[in-house]
């Protein structure tokens, strides 16, 4: 165990997950990093615009959270957002046209990467703004609270956005009128360039809950059944009316924080020794081990997988670019 594992929760074995379940959540798994590849290779051809951070490496902290919710339950996203919004039931078909600017996308086209929404599936939405779903958690849990639903909203942000102030107050807030939202940090290794160790006083970012008084808990990030596990947990006491909980999931992005980063603050060890714990592996192969499917029927799934990401990528060619006349819509309420 490395430095950066050391003290982390392993789950239990099999965290009561199903066989089904389990295929379904690899599936996911393969969509969201066949997904970004493409996103990355599309980006190269020069057939989307601005920037994008891509999610290849962390599928298993979107797939075992999302896992852990129901359908009406929400999620606020990031910038880092495609592989939320896919785990939380999105088409990829839709995604991909987004993703191009098409009309055919979640947000006609106007959303891009960066702010892909899906209400349908209770993605409230991505946010280019870093932290930026951090003050919204709280108004959300708040109006499940006035509704008396006993929805949840699950919070994704990643560790550079634990050290800005909206951190501290939704969490308090949240804690004070205990609201039923559970924050889930991907500390992810880096906020940009600055490393983890050199922005936290603290060995985990969790511990930052007992000053709200609230459970918080470290998990590898890495592990499908460990951020299930502990995702489903803080849902349960959330709908219990027992208030927000705190989850840090330590996992590594394997591509740099956005098109434009040139990595300098890394090595490629660095890099090569995180991929060597590939949350996809890592998942196939205990299917495997425990005899719920082949490597073969395992491989069919993945080949399957790329080619709806191959269709998704040739429904987006052809869908109609936005038209300019709507380009109003939306801009008032």
């Amino acid at each position: 165990m490395s430095a950066d594992t050391e003290g982390v929760m392993d789950c239990g074995e099999w965290a009561g997950l199903g066989s089904e379940a389990l295929y379904q959540a690899l599936r996911t798994m393969y969509t969201i990093r066949y997904f970004e590849e493409k996103a990355e290779e599309l980006y190269a051809l020069g057939k989307v615009h601005g920037t994008m951070h891509l999610y290849i490496g962390e599928e298993a902290v979107a797939v075992g959270a999302c896992l852990a919710l129901r359908p009406d339950d929400y999620i606020l996203s990031t910038h880092r957002g495609h592989g939320h919004c896919l785990a939380k039931g999105a088409d990829v078909k839709r995604m991909m046209a987004e993703f191009m600017g098409k009309a055919a996308g979640y947000c006609c086209g106007r959303g891009g990467s960066m702010h892909i929404a899906d209400v349908g599936t209770g993605n409230l939405g991505a946010n280019g703004v870093v932290g930026g779903g951090l003050p919204i958690a709280p108004g959300v849990g708040l109006g499940i609270t006035l509704q008396r639903s006993d929805r949840i909203c699950l919070c994704f942000f990643g560790d550079g956005a634990a050290n800005g102030g909206a951190f501290h107050e939704s969490l308090n807030l949240a804690a004070i009128w205990k609201l039923p939202v559970v924050y889930l940090c991907e500390n992810n290794q880096y906020a940009l360039s600055l490393p983890f160790r050199k922005g936290f006083a603290i060995e985990r970012i969790s511990l930052r809950a007992a000053s709200y008084g609230m459970p918080g808990i470290t998990v590898d990030g890495n592990d499908l059944f460990a951020v299930y596990e502990a995702v489903r947990d803080a849902a349960v006491r959330a709908r219990r009316g027992e208030g927000p909980s705190l989850i840090e999931a330590v996992t590594y992005r394997w591509r740099g924080h956005s098109k434009s980063d040139r990595q300098r603050y890394r090595t490629r060890e660095e890099v090569r020794e995180w991929m060597a714990r590939d949350p996809i592996a890592r998942l196939r192969a205990r299917m495997v081990e425990a005899g719920f499917f082949s490597d073969e029927a395992l491989e069919q799934l993945s080949a399957e997988c790329r080619q709806a990401i191959e269709d998704a990528v040739a429904f987006a060619e052809e869908a109609d670019e936005p038209d300019p006349s709507t380009i109003m819509d939306g801009v008032y309420a």
